[in-house]
């Protein structure tokens, strides 16, 4: 019995430990890594105009009057998005678009696993929130004080 209060001890250091320094620092790693994947297709996309409108008409099956609303928003979406989610601004805002971009292509055009992993990191940001290495924790802090 005298050994287990030792442990426990030790065991709830640890973990308050990684909850104040190792999920805040996982929430900025979850945000770069995946504005790294959306701000990446989003600069491509906008690179060349012309395949980007291919893409949505023959690739995406997209109908002839929605092509250019839909490659437009897209791109809008992929480019803006991953900059709030990199500052750490309006996170929970700007990971929804990209959730449901996630689930579109997964679901309509490319069924990969790896589009269940970006949306598990989305859905932690989603929930989570971008944590206390955020625009979000600061602007949060300055409103709380007041």
């Amino acid at each position: 019995m005298h050994l287990l209060i030792p442990i426990t001890r030790i065991y709830l250091t640890i973990t308050n430990s990684l909850m104040r320094y190792g999920m805040p620092l996982m929430a900025l790693l979850f945000r770069l890594w995946i504005a790294r994947i959306f701000l990446y297709s989003g600069l491509t996309k906008l690179s060349s105009w012309e395949a980007t409108a291919f893409l949505f008409e023959f690739e995406y099956n997209i109908p002839q009057p929605f092509v250019e609303i839909a490659a437009i928003s897209s791109t809008f979406i992929e480019l803006v998005c991953p900059i709030l989610l990199i500052l750490g601004l309006a996170t929970r805002f700007a990971a929804i678009p990209l959730l449901i971009m996630t689930a579109f292509i997964q679901f309509t055009y490319f069924d990969l696993v790896e589009h269940y992993y970006w949306a598990m990191l989305l859905g932690t940001l989603l929930c989570y929130g971008a944590g206390p290495i955020s625009a979000d924790y600061f602007i949060k802090t300055y409103f709380s004080k007041k």
